[in-house]
């Protein structure tokens, strides 16, 4: 291994433990007490006890009672529950995509939607609500056909322009599909004035009919595209490092980064399928994941996902309750915490380049 790569390794403790652990355990408690916080507050409240009751007696082979009312136990397991899982899911994904992204092309601010899979999902889904296909099954799908499609017709694009399947050419790529993409749906909203309200609501992102089955219904192609991507998290290392020193180890780095690229996609187009589009996600998590625990994804990737799905059942939680009985948006929220972040972040860059 050469020395810059080698670089990118995870030093040990002295004892041999590895420090991941220590923000792998603080990020998986921190979700822990968000998914119980969520399903404890709402309109009725329900005591920690209770919640905590309710979800060990759902669990098989425990066989734990719970003295806690059918009524409440209906709201944590039917109602609360599948939303605080859904949000969890969609948080890891975006989180997980974000940081993917930003280590296969060496950008800090990439985000999960580069490659046009946002663009993408919005064309589908509004050209689902315009045909009247609002169902629990045809939107999603609608949602995320257009993803693959506009992701593909991105790589479609860059190879015809002769660049390669990562880096710049894909970069403007996407740009341009996600322009033509942008224009197709617009003029779509324009010609059905009367569907706008409910495009825009799905466009803004919620959770507020999540059920289990859309629970189930994105679980698979999250649990593959997440297994793809920790699997290449020391990869990652490599390829942050640089294209020479990757080869120098026997890394295609062209083939890996299609392979993580494609990951990362498949599982934001099936986190926005159900969700909406919800922005600053995949960029400010595993930014503010590096700040605190180091660059190596070895460490980044899995913490980002922990902390991501713990940022998004608390995101969810303040769009359901800071105008209750009304909801906000969850895409309203993001951006409101995001964006300060982001200036926060370019500005903190300047300073210490001495721009400012």
């Amino acid at each position: 291994m050469t020395a810059r790569a080698d670089a990118t390794a995870v030093p040990r403790t002295r004892r041999g433990v590895h420090p991941a652990r220590v923000p792998i355990a603080v990020s998986s408690a921190l979700l822990l007490a968000a998914m119980v916080l969520a399903m404890a507050i709402g309109p009725v409240g329900e005591p920690i006890g209770a919640v905590v009751g309710t979800v060990l007696s759902h669990i098989p082979l425990i066989g734990y009672h719970t003295s806690t009312s059918p009524t409440d136990q209906a709201i944590v397991w039917d109602l609360r529950l599948p939303r605080v899982v859904l949000a969890g899911l969609v948080g890891a994904m975006l989180s997980a995509g974000g940081a993917s992204y930003q280590g296969v092309f060496r950008n800090s601010l990439a985000d999960p939607y580069l490659l046009g899979a946002a663009a993408g999902a919005g064309l589908g889904a509004t050209i689902a609500i315009v045909a009247g296909g609002r169902g629990s099954l045809v939107l999603p799908a609608a949602a995320f056909a257009g993803a693959v499609v506009a992701v593909t017709m991105t790589y479609v694009v860059a190879a015809a322009g002769g660049g390669q399947s990562a880096g710049y050419a894909i970069v403007v790529a996407g740009i341009a599909v996600t322009g033509i993409f942008t224009a197709v749906q617009t003029y779509l909203q324009q010609q059905n004035v009367e569907e706008i309200r409910q495009i825009y609501n799905w466009l803004l992102g919620s959770f507020s009919n999540a059920e289990w089955s859309d629970v189930r219904l994105v679980l698979p192609y999250l649990v593959v595209s997440a297994a793809v991507l920790l699997a290449h998290r020391r990869i990652l290392d490599v390829l942050r490092v640089g294209a020479d020193e990757a080869g120098a180890l026997g890394i295609h780095p062209e083939r890996t980064r299609l392979l993580i690229v494609g990951a990362a996609t498949l599982g934001t187009a099936a986190a926005v399928s159900v969700s909406g589009l919800i922005g600053f996600v995949g960029v400010i998590v595993p930014h503010a994941v590096r700040l605190l625990a180091g660059a190596s994804y070895r460490v980044v990737l899995p913490v980002a996902m922990l902390c991501g799905a713990a940022f998004m059942v608390l995101a969810d939680l303040l769009a359901r309750t800071v105008q209750s009985p009304s909801e906000l948006p969850i895409g309203v929220v993001t951006a409101a915490i995001g964006g300060p972040f982001f200036l926060l972040v370019l500005r903190s860059r300047r300073t210490r380049q001495g721009v400012l």
